[in-house]
């Protein structure tokens, strides 16, 4: 496909996706909601199960009752445990599961779980907050990295750059607490869970790129165009989600 094709794709796939997201948060009930990440889940567990090179079909019978029962429990969390305390055991006993197959049960289910945790107890607004965050992280890094960038933030992915780093993480907390002020009180308080969601989101994208340069490929998958795969789109926010959850519980939020 030619660049300037290519870029076009890129546009036309980010506007449906922004139309789709909108549409969720607009109608905001949990079980759209529910169904909306779930739909997520699935295809991302698949291109984790991809680039962790496991095959092991028990999996997606995991993921589908660890979300099938996430809107019941206290803490959908403990569904982690439960799965990989199974899938354990079954290494065990029958010898010849490979190990790498409890690597899905956590990533991304983990991200998964704490976004829809923080939607359950925070409401849509959490989800508002995160989306700010992680997105103003990404743009401030790319501008920056672009405008500034020299120094070479990680091996793992090479056209990173500390400046573009700074300068995302710099943008996603200032504009983070800014949201998130009214709900904190303290501009103290929303600017500390900021920073930490903003560079838990970075550490996000540098977990997926890891996973895709160990498993030799360009992309988590090819079904968002222009984009690549849903993996390559979500990878900040399962981590940001983590650190924001735990951090607003900390804050006594």
């Amino acid at each position: 496909m030619a660049p300037q094709n290519e870029h076009v794709q890129r546009w036309k796939t980010a506007a449906l996706l922004l139309l789709l997201v909108g549409t969720v948060a607009l109608l905001d009930t949990p079980f759209v909601t529910w169904i909306f990440f779930g739909v997520v889940y699935a295809l991302a567990m698949k291109e984790a199960m991809q680039l962790f090179r496991v095959a092991d079909g028990t999996l997606y019978v995991y993921a589908a009752g660890i979300w099938l029962l996430a809107p019941f429990m206290p803490h959908p969390t403990d569904l982690i445990f439960a799965a990989s305390m199974i899938q354990g055991g079954l290494l065990a006993y029958r010898r010849r599961l490979d190990i790498r197959s409890l690597f899905p049960i956590l990533y991304p289910t983990a991200g998964m779980l704490y976004l829809w945790m923080l939607y359950r107890e925070y409401g849509m607004v959490s989800l508002l907050w995160i989306l700010v965050i992680v997105a103003l992280t990404d743009i401030g890094a790319y501008y920056t990295g672009r405008k500034f960038g020299k120094t070479p933030f990680s091996p793992t992915s090479p056209k990173k750059t500390r400046e573009g780093v700074y300068g995302g993480v710099i943008l996603g907390t200032v504009g983070g607490a800014l949201l998130m002020i009214g709900h904190q009180n303290l501009f103290l308080n929303a600017f500390v869970i900021a920073l930490l969601a903003s560079v838990a989101s970075v550490f996000g994208d540098l977990f997926e790129s890891w996973l895709k340069r160990e498993a030799g490929v360009k992309d988590s998958g090819t079904i968002l165009p222009g984009h690549g795969g849903v993996l390559d789109r979500i990878d900040g926010y399962l981590f940001a989600a983590v650190a924001l959850y735990i951090l607003l519980k900390l804050t006594g939020s």
